[in-house]
């Protein structure tokens, strides 16, 4: 059985910085690009970043780019999300998956974490 489980969201205020991690298991982690997505409040999924298999190469969202380091390591079969810089806007759960977007039919994904970027 896949399992994703997202950890270390929060509250931060504008300007700071948090550190999600995903633990994956049920699956052969490092044969997947990983993905992190986040849906905020009332609004639809957003993809913000992906990863390829050996971590060689990062993908993000315009809106992320050059504050947020997506990272991963497979001995652990973990995946990061470094974020930096938090806006407002950042504010929603923040969802690791499987595949180049985490939306496809077969692509999976967890439970999320919440962070809220509020002063």
């Amino acid at each position: 059985e896949v399992r994703l489980v997202e950890s270390g969201g929060g509250k931060v205020q504008p300007g700071g910085s948090l550190r999600l991690s995903c633990a994956a298991s049920g699956f052969v982690f490092k044969n997947y690009v990983m993905s992190w997505l986040r849906q905020a409040p009332e609004k639809g999924p957003e993809w913000v970043s992906a990863i390829s298999m050996a971590g060689g190469m990062t993908y993000y969202s315009a809106a992320v780019k050059g504050r947020f380091t997506i990272s991963r390591d497979n001995a652990k079969s973990m995946l990061f999300l470094e974020m930096n810089n938090l806006k407002p806007e950042d504010t929603a759960r923040y969802y690791c998956a499987t595949g180049r977007t985490g939306l496809a039919p077969d692509d999976y994904s967890g439970q999320g974490t919440n962070v809220t970027v509020s002063s």
